[in-house]
């Protein structure tokens, strides 16, 4: 998270379900066909960001800059992490957050060990940035135990810093921000199961796939992708994150099978100098990509009769035609998207449109992994 900066795109995941038509609300989360259009997009997250802060930066006495600062902590808390207003308003920022390993604890109360709770990392600049906050004399006082706050104007707060950058009233309430956050990161392609860790809804209808993924494990996962928000730089538009299920050596390269938490198999070949470099052995986690220009798109609805190791039955969502280019957007049943560019030539015998059925296809030598 920079805060002069807007927010970079993250690379987009693969993954694959067996049919489109069964696609879900995402566990809960949202309704991929309805909500959409009543959360912000990242553009407007930033905007609405950076609102808040000047805000808090435009008066000069201490008593409401230090009100504005605890708006804004509950704010930054709420966008970056999903969490529900009545969660940050219970925290104790100096017992609930772990500065030195990164993670905040929602629904943690003393005395009710029963009471279920979620631990959730932090980007590391929010961390840094609350850390600067609390760190305060007089915030720090004001925060001791919790950010008590009448909960009806933190929400008028709220309301009126959307409406000063011109966004509806109502799309600055504290459940959209929760809502748009879990937008973001599916968006983002961040595996269903971890997004779900973060909200703290329950884990209904995962793949079998999920169960072999540790809670430690889908913890390194949301570590991950929070981190690659604000500091990732690569070209290639699609990655996804998994673990290795099998490695099969060869005289000179290896062939490797990821396993994500959506249960997609994901083939690669590489050099086994690759494989003893970057460390790989069996459930290891890591990411991989294959760029846009390696996937091949196929109208077809069934399985395809070819040698693509990597297969990945979707819809086309967007086209986007150049004079020199096309760009097409998939999306998987799961939710996350498969960016496939083509010559604009080839595009016109394809045929394809919005709402068509296709297969992205890619070779295991097009993936690339990085540890």
């Amino acid at each position: 998270m920079k805060k002069n900066e807007p927010p970079r795109k993250t690379s987009q995941k693969i993954s694959q379900q067996t049919s489109v038509q069964t696609q879900t609300h995402h566990g809960g989360i949202i309704n991929p066909t309805q909500d959409l259009d009543k959360c912000l997009d990242e553009i407007q997250l930033y905007q609405l960001e950076q609102s808040f802060r000047e805000w808090v930066n435009a008066t000069q006495r201490m008593d409401i800059r230090l009100s504005r600062k605890r708006i804004l902590f509950i704010f930054l808390l709420i966008r970056y992490t999903g969490a529900k207003l009545s969660e940050v308003m219970g925290l104790d920022p100096f017992q609930d957050i772990d500065f030195d390993k990164q993670t905040i604890c929602f629904g943690q109360i003393q005395g009710k060990p029963e009471r279920q709770s979620r631990i959730v990392p932090l980007p590391e600049a929010l961390c840094r940035e609350i850390r600067e906050i609390t760190a305060d004399l007089s915030v720090k006082a004001a925060l001791k135990n919790k950010p008590s706050m009448d909960p009806g104007f933190v929400r008028r707060k709220f309301y009126e810093r959307a409406q000063a950058c011109g966004i509806a009233k109502q799309l600055g309430a504290p459940e959209i921000l929760r809502k748009s956050r879990a937008v973001e990161l599916m968006q983002n392609n961040m595996p269903l199961p971890a997004v779900q860790m973060i909200l703290g809804h329950s884990t209904p209808n995962l793949t079998s796939s999920y169960v072999s993924f540790s809670e430690d494990e889908i913890q390194q996962t949301v570590r991950r992708f929070m981190d690659q928000e604000s500091t990732r730089k690569t070209s290639a538009r699609n990655s996804f994150f998994g673990k290795i299920q099998t490695l099969l050596k060869g005289d000179i390269q290896t062939r490797i099978e990821l396993l994500t938490m959506a249960g997609n198999s994901i083939v690669t070949v590489i050099t086994n100098d690759s494989v003893q470099r970057l460390g790989l052995k069996p459930g290891k986690l890591i990411t991989a990509e294959v760029k846009a220009p390696w996937v091949l798109l196929e109208k077809t609805d069934t399985s395809p009769e070819c040698s693509a190791d990597n297969r990945f039955q979707g819809i086309v969502e967007r086209v986007l035609t150049g004079k020199i280019n096309t760009e097409y957007i998939v999306g998987i049943s799961d939710g996350t998207k498969i960016c496939s560019i083509m010559t604009t030539e080839s595009s016109r015998r394809l045929a394809l449109k919005t709402g068509d059925t296709v297969w992205a296809l890619f070779n295991s030598f097009s993936v690339v992994l990085l540890s």
